[in-house]
């Protein structure tokens, strides 16, 4: 309960004190907008790691060195987990923007370091409007900002410890030609989704896998890249369930 209590109490705190830095970014924004893209990865990374601290998150990070540091790239992972989202974003080295459920933008300046972020809002019952999604997306990527995809859709809520991923999501790599790197989240779900509303400390595995070039798959892989990736997460996520055990007892909506 305790953990509850002081995550809730920072971030309402950070949301509500940052807000003279929100008035000073958009200030700095109208005269350089790439120091204001730093400055707000920045802070916003500061926040996410202390949220990690006070959940008492204990994060193991395999295949960093997988992640391109001079290319944009798309982030693709399982979803099962709120944090997901902060455990990611704490590691990515260039900014960053999340493909999130258009209910995010509705959250009072949340949504306005969201926007400073270039995430982009998704009504999944809309198709139309996720096509100009992936195509804002596609533009982003271009300008040198990296995407972050969760293609399963929505948060894993089932039993099953994956869905399918949705091939769209990996239009953005393809029209933008960088790499699609998989990520890899092993056991987000014990935080705090598993017993809601109560946080818990916890071990958690994050592992990149290498970044993959669609354009140099074959023909039949490129059909479903969705497929491909989602291989090769989930035979990395059972690896590491099997590596997690050694850290704690897993439970069994991990196993």
């Amino acid at each position: 309960m305790i953990r509850t209590i002081l995550v809730i109490t920072f971030l309402v705190l950070f949301l509500v004190l940052s807000t003279p830095l929100m008035l000073a970014e958009w200030i700095i924004g109208k005269f350089n907008k790439p120091l204001k893209d730093r400055s707000s990865l920045a802070i916003v990374s500061w926040a996410f790691r202390w949220v990690l601290r006070l959940a008492g998150v204990r994060l193991h990070v395999k295949g960093e060195e997988n992640v391109p540091l001079d290319t944009p790239v798309l982030y693709v992972g399982n979803h099962r987990s709120y944090f997901d989202i902060v455990i990611t974003y704490c590691r990515v080295p260039r900014l960053t923007g999340y493909v999130a459920k258009k209910e995010m933008r509705l959250i009072p300046l949340l949504n306005v370091w969201m926007y400073n972020l270039h995430c982009l809002f998704l009504d999944r019952r809309d198709i139309k409007q996720g096509l100009k999604i992936i195509l804002a997306a596609i533009e982003k990527a271009k300008a040198g900002i990296s995407i972050c995809i969760f293609p399963e859709g929505t948060r894993n809520r089932t039993g099953e410890p994956f869905l399918p991923f949705h091939e769209g999501s990996f239009k953005v790599a393809e029209k933008a030609n960088i790499p699609v790197l998989p990520m890899t989240l092993v056991n987000t779900g014990a935080i705090l989704e598993d017993h809601f509303p109560f946080i818990k400390s916890t071990d958690v595995i994050l592992e990149y896998g290498k970044p993959i070039r669609l354009s140099e798959l074959d023909k039949e892989t490129r059909r479903a890249p969705g497929s491909y990736v989602r291989g090769i997460i989930e035979k990395t996520y059972y690896e590491n369930l099997k590596e997690l055990s050694q850290y704690r007892k897993v439970p069994s909506s991990e196993k």
